[in-house]
């Protein structure tokens, strides 16, 4: 499971394993860094994409499903593909809420809820019969060009008031918005892996990745 005094720096991958087996590898393994197979990369690869990720990358790999519905299964299948952790959207019923949370807790895995176009993160958290392991505060893809839209840090202290959860931060994050998170109560910073000629911002993967990820850790310790 994750250590509350640690910060962490996840990185995504939503493109194809070719990436993944090109990039990964230069990643110095350490216990503060994150590998997820993004939901774009989950729906191209499938579960053979995330044991690709769980072949080159020994500690956390995140399945992001944003499951909205029949949780029990999209929690086995992942977690029997190797993932340790697994993301259900917020908009969810309880009821899949719930069984997510509880499924993740069996396996072992930590369960994070995403809060992509949730109003109110408080509400949904107070409507389940236990919180899960991780809060995630995301400003969408579709989101990150929209004048005004940012990480809605204001939930964070509302949040952390009532439940023992970490929060982490997704959408359009790069160094100087990471140091942001952080400051504003965040543990866990998402980072993209971006294409050059796409629009998000993210860690170029014409960069040295393996550097990016050394920096992002110094700047978020």
């Amino acid at each position: 499971m994750l250590d509350q005094k640690k910060r962490y720096l996840q990185i995504a991958f939503n493109y194809d394993v070719g990436l993944v087996r090109r990039i990964l590898p230069t990643i110095v393994p350490s216990e503060r860094i994150l590998i997820e197979a993004g939901t774009p990369y989950i729906k191209r690869e499938g579960l053979d994409g995330i044991r690709a990720i769980r072949r080159l990358w020994r500690g956390h790999v995140v399945a992001d499903l944003k499951t909205s519905d029949g949780a029990l299964g999209e929690v086995d299948m992942v977690h029997s593909a190797g993932a340790t952790a697994a993301t259900v959207l917020g908009s969810s019923p309880p009821e899949a809420l719930d069984l997510f949370i509880t499924r993740c807790s069996q396996l072992g895995m930590v369960s994070m809820i995403d809060m992509l176009g949730v109003r109110d993160p408080l509400r949904v958290l107070m409507r389940l019969k236990k919180p899960p392991d991780v809060v995630v505060l995301h400003r969408g893809r579709d989101e990150e060009g929209t004048r005004g839209k940012v990480i809605q840090y204001r939930h964070v202290n509302r949040v952390l008031s009532k439940f023992d959860v970490l929060i982490s931060a997704a959408g359009g994050v790069d160094l100087k918005e990471a140091r942001s998170a952080i400051f504003n109560g965040a543990s866990i910073v998402v980072a993209n892996l971006v294409r050059p000629g796409d629009p998000w911002v993210g860690i170029s993967t014409e960069s040295d990745v393996g550097e990016m990820a050394r920096q992002f850790l110094t700047t978020i310790e």
